[in-house]
């Protein structure tokens, strides 16, 4: 049987820019939580790790979720996961407007929402790994460079938002954009697995040719668990995530500490998005050059990352703050460009869907303790 390649191009073009938006509305307005910050806790009087919770609870969905949309993607496809996630995300944002309490918070913005940006990301990933061989880093970094793109132009539109119409009323509006992933989620044509079977009848007699029954899926494969290269992976996602949501949220409260303007804040958002854009376009590039392995070009921004975390709280002036969230959006960048890319490398395209949704299992022990323990520092 001849074994089928991913197109390469094609139609994969379409499930890119599909892709580009649902990570807009989904990875971009978690980004731009932090707007909402300082309303919530003044609107319900509780201290800030109390707040924090309902981004860590977000979070912790979005990564502990990511096991039951890989077998939902397998079980179904990645178009009806992504449709029922747009559904929910957008529920979460419309029944939070209703502003019941701060747990009817954690239920709504965290709970629901975290689920739906799960039932969207992880299968939209899945989409353009499996459409992608040879152009993969370069595609999945202008996929998820719609996050940086949205959260440019989210950032001014959600502050003029609150302004206008409440933190609630945007809110509402905020559940009806998602309402689009729907849309992205149409567009998501699955490629057919049975091509090369379809072949190989058209060139036997009828009658010789013995059709094999395709063989059951395997959703977790949890042998591949003893690999050292996945362990110590799985190792750096949860560090990795208990400080990848912690700048962004709390980058507005701190700028305000300064005494800076609410616009200010939100225009530092908006050129971290930027530069985060700069470092997906340009890392996924150098990736996709094959000049050394993604886990070794992994290795290095990320300890220049971690440099830049450990300066970021000396800045006490606008511009200060601005290098430094700078240089964190840029290098953020190129970790998200190649990060679930590497996954392949380690695990091989075969495993990747059921790898993915490990990988955000254990992930999510990061992002859950992150958030909430910064909380407490302040």
């Amino acid at each position: 049987m001849k074994s089928s390649r991913p197109p390469d191009g094609g139609y994969g073009w379409v499930v890119v820019m599909s892709a580009f938006f649902v990570m807009g509305l989904t990875a971009a307005v978690l980004k731009n939580f932090g707007l909402f910050f300082l309303d919530i806790q003044s609107h319900f009087g509780v201290p800030t790790s109390a707040t924090s919770w309902v981004t860590s609870t977000t979070i912790a969905m979005f990564h502990l979720g990511a096991p039951v949309a890989s077998a939902l993607t397998l079980r179904f496809s990645q178009r009806v996961v992504i449709i029922v996630g747009g559904l929910l995300s957008a529920s979460g944002m419309l029944l939070a407007s209703l502003d019941f309490s701060l747990p009817w918070l954690y239920l709504t913005m965290g709970i629901l929402q975290g689920t739906g940006i799960c039932f969207t990301w992880i299968p939209a990933n899945s989409m353009v790994s499996h459409y992608f061989a040879r152009w993969r880093p370069i595609a999945y970094a202008i996929a998820s460079s719609g996050e940086c793109v949205f959260a440019v132009m989210f950032s001014p539109f959600f502050q003029w938002l609150i302004e206008m119409y409440s933190w609630q009323g945007a809110l509402l509006i905020i559940g009806g954009l998602q309402l689009n992933l729907c849309v992205c989620g149409a567009l998501m044509r699955p490629l057919k697995e049975v091509q090369s079977l379809i072949q190989e009848t058209k060139e036997n007699p009828e009658g010789d040719a013995t059709v094999v029954p395709p063989q059951r899926k395997v959703i977790f494969q949890f042998s591949l668990m003893r690999k050292p290269e996945l362990l110590l992976y799985i190792l750096f996602a949860i560090f990795a995530a208990a400080g990848f949501f912690i700048p962004p949220l709390f980058l507005v409260p701190f700028a305000n500490s300064l005494g800076m303007d609410n616009y200010w804040p939100a225009f530092i958002l908006s050129t971290l998005a930027l530069a985060d854009l700069a470092g997906r376009l340009l890392c996924g590039w150098i990736a996709n050059m094959r000049l050394v392995r993604n886990l070794q070009l992994l290795t290095m921004v990320v300890t220049l990352l971690g440099v830049v975390l450990l300066l970021l709280p000396i800045s006490h002036n606008y511009w200060a703050i601005l290098v430094f969230a700078s240089l964190y959006g840029f290098l953020f960048g190129c970790v998200v460009a190649i990060h679930v890319t590497s996954i392949v490398d380690i695990v091989t395209l075969e495993g990747f869907d059921s790898r993915l949704g490990l990988f955000m299992l254990f992930r999510s022990i990061g992002g859950f303790l992150g958030p909430p323990a910064a909380g407490e520092q302040i």
